[in-house]
C-alpha cells in the first residue's frame, strides 16, 4: 500500500516481520511523552525531533527493514521521507500508527525500557532471587548487622540520592569489583537501583557468579525505601576505585565458569572483521560495556560506548534493530560476560570480543556522532533582536517544561512533528526568528518550519542560552504550553520522581505485574537459562 508516497505495512504484517527471525527495526517517532504513555512492546523511541541525529546510530545498516509507528497523524510519513533522503530502502509507515496497534487487540505498554523491565520482573520469579524489604534492611543494619548495599545505578543517578552508606558500583561493574568492595564472605549483600529492575539484575547477576556471600535485591529499590518513610543520601558520597589485581583475577575465574555453563560466546578480532565486512547484509554493533571513563581513556573505532549494567536495563537506547549481533568489548572480559548472558537470554545475539585491545590502535575521547544536518540560516542574537524589532514572530524548540519556566517574550513553544500547528501569527509573519535549546534538534525544526511557512526562518545562535546572556527579556507561562499539547514530557513518570506516593506504589505494583502482560503480547522472544550455581 502507498501512504502519501510511503510504503505501508498492517499491525498483523509488522507483527509478523517481528517474530520471523530477520532484522527489523520498529521505531516509535512520536514524542518522548507519548511513547511513555503508552507503546508496542518492542518498539524503539527515536522521536521524529531528534530522528535524523540518531537513527545512524540505532540503525546504522541503510537497508533495514524498518517501522515507523506514530498517533496516525501523518509524522510517520514525515519521518520516512527523511530517511529516504538519508538513503534507508526498505522504510515502512504502520498504518493506523499505534492506535490501530491497540485496536487490534495487542497491549501497549506505558513507561521506557519496557522489555528489561518485564525480564528483570520474570528472572526474579522463575529463578527465584531473594529480596529484602525497606524496613527489614533498616532495622538490620540499626542492630549493627554486617550488611552492605551496593548501588547498581550510574554514578550520576547515585549522586542525586540514594540509601544512605550505599556504594556506588555500576550494573556490570558488580561482578567485576564485588572482592574489592565485599572482602568478607560472610557480609551479605543488598543490591539496591531506584526501583526494581538493576536491583533484581545485580544481585542475581552476583548469585550467578557464584560469590560466597549471601545476596539479594532491595525490595522497590530508594522509591521502597522512600514508602518506609526513610531518607535517602545525596551527593557522591563513594567512587570507583582501582580494581586490585586480585579481584580481577577471581572476577575472571568467575567469569569464565558462567561462560561455560551457560554457553556464552566469544569471538575473535578475524570474526569481527569478517561480520562487519556483511555490513550491507547484516548489522553488527559494537558496544563497549566499560565505564565512560574507561572508553575516554581508550577505545576500538567504531565502537559506542554502552555501559554493561545500563544496556542490559536500556538496550533499546542503543540497539535498534532487532534480529541484529551485538559484540561486547570489555579488556577485563568479566562485564562483557555477564552483560551477554543476560543479553542472551533477552533474546539478543550477544557475544564477548576476545582480547579486545591487543595489538590495536585505540581512539581516546568521547564517541564521535556525526549527522549531516540541513543547512539553514544561522543570526546572531542582535540580529535576531534587529529582526524581531522588524515584525519578525519568535519560537521557541526546547523542553516544555523549561518554556513554561522561562523563554524569550512573546516567543511561542514549538515542537518539530507539530510545527504546522503553531498559531497564524508565526506563520503568516514576514521572517521567523528560532530560540533552540540544542542547535542540532534546532537545525532540523528550521529546515522543516522553512518549508512550511514558505518564509525566511532564522536560526539563534546560542540559542535561549545567549538570549539570556545577552540580558535580553524574558517571561513566563506556567499554563502555556498547555498539558496536552506537552508531548515531549512524560506525565507517566512524574509523580514518582516528584516525591508521590500513591504513584511510587502503582509504578511498583505495574513492573511487578508485567509479566502477565508480556505474555499477553507474546513477542518478547525471552528465553531464561534454568540457574546452575557454576563450580
Amino acid at each position: 500500500m502507498d501512504q502519501g508516497g510511503c510504503t505501508s505495512t498492517s499491525v498483523a504484517t509488522a507483527r509478523q516481520w517481528l517474530a520471523d527471525g530477520g532484522e527489523i527495526a520498529l521505531i516509535d517517532v512520536r514524542e518522548e511523552g507519548q511513547h511513555g504513555a503508552g507503546h508496542p512492546l518492542l518498539a524503539v523511541n527515536l522521536p521524529y525531533s531528534r530522528l535524523e541525529l540518531e537513527i545512524g546510530r540505532l540503525v546504522p545498516r541503510r537497508s533495514t527493514r524498518i517501522v515507523l509507528a506514530d498517533d496516525g497523524d501523518g509524522v510517520a510519513a514525515k519521518a520516512a521521507r527523511r530517511l529516504a533522503g538519508l538513503g534507508y530502502s526498505a522504510v515502512h509507515v504502520l498504518t493506523g500508527g499505534v492506535p490501530a496497534w491497540s485496536n487490534a487487540g495487542h497491549p501497549l505498554f506505558p513507561s521506557s525500557n519496557v522489555p528489561s523491565k518485564a525480564f528483570a520482573e520474570i528472572v526474579e520469579h522463575e529463578l527465584g532471587t531473594p529480596a529484602i524489604a525497606a524496613a527489614e534492611l533498616d532495622r538490620r543494619r540499626r542492630a549493627g548487622d554486617n550488611i552492605v548495599v551496593l548501588d547498581s545505578r550510574p554514578a550520576e543517578e547515585y549522586a542525586r540520592f540514594h540509601v544512605p552508606g550505599a556504594i556506588t558500583c555500576p550494573g556490570a561493574e558488580l561482578a567485576l569489583r564485588f572482592d574489592d568492595l565485599v572482602p568478607d564472605p560472610e557480609t551479605t549483600v543488598v543490591v539496591s537501583c531506584a526501583g526494581r529492575t538493576r536491583g533484581i539484575i545485580g544481585a542475581q547477576a552476583l548469585i550467578t557468579a557464584g560469590v560466597p556471600n549471601p545476596v539479594m535485591s532491595l525490595q522497590g529499590g530508594t522509591q521502597g525505601w522512600r514508602l518506609a518513610g526513610l531518607e535517602l543520601e545525596r551527593g557522591p558520597t563513594t567512587s570507583l576505585r582501582a580494581l586490585s589485581p586480585q579481584t580481577s583475577a577471581a572476577a575472571t575465574q568467575r567469569a569464565q565458569a558462567v561462560a561455560t555453563t551457560y554457553g556464552i560466546r566469544s569471538i575473535d578480532h578475524r570474526t569481527l572483521a569478517a561480520w562487519q565486512a556483511e555490513a550491507e547484509t547484516r548489522t553488527t554493533y559494537l558496544l563497549d560495556v566499560r565505564t565512560p571513563d574507561e572508553f575516554a581513556t581508550g577505545h576500538l573505532s567504531g565502537s559506542v560506548s554502552a555501559p554493561g549494567g545500563q544496556l542490559v536495563q536500556a538496550t533499546d537506547r542503543w540497539v535498534g534493530t532487532r534480529g541484529a549481533r551485538l559484540v561486547l568489548v570489555d579488556d577485563q572480559r568479566t562485564r562483557a560476560v555477564i552483560t551477554a548472558y543476560w543479553l542472551t537470554q533477552m533474546g539478543w545475539d550477544a557475544v564477548a570480543l576476545e582480547a579486545p585491545f591487543d595489538g590495536r590502535a585505540l581512539q581516546t575521547g568521547p564517541e564521535a556522532r556525526q549527522a549531516a544536518l540541513p543547512e539553514v540560516l544561522e543570526i546572531t542574537v542582535p540580529e535576531a533582536a534587529h529582526w524581531l524589532d522588524g515584525g519578525a514572530a519568535s519560537v521557541v524548540v526546547g523542553p516544555s517544561a523549561e518554556y513554561r519556566s522561562a523563554h524569550p517574550e512573546d516567543a511561542v513553544w514549538a515542537i518539530r512533528p507539530r510545527l504546522d500547528r503553531l498559531p497564524a501569527s508565526v506563520l503568516q509573519a514576514s521572517r521567523i526568528v528560532m530560540f533552540a535549546a540544542d542547535a542540532a534538534v534546532g537545525a532540523l525544526a528550521a529546515a522543516d518550519l522553512a518549508e512550511i511557512a514558505a518564509r525566511p526562518v532564522a536560526l539563534v545562535r546560542g540559542g535561549v542560552e545567549g538570549w539570556r546572556a545577552a540580558a535580553r527579556p524574558f517571561e513566563a507561562s506556567p499554563g502555556e504550553p498547555p498539558d496536552a499539547d506537552r508531548i515531549d514530557y512524560i506525565f507517566w513518570n512524574h509523580d514518582r520522581h516528584d516525591g508521590n506516593q500513591e504513584a511510587m506504589r502503582a509504578y511498583l505494583r505495574w513492573e511487578t505485574e508485567l509479566p502477565g502482560e508480556i505474555v499477553r503480547d507474546g513477542q518478547a522472544g525471552f528465553r531464561l537459562y534454568p540457574l546452575h550455581r557454576p563450580a
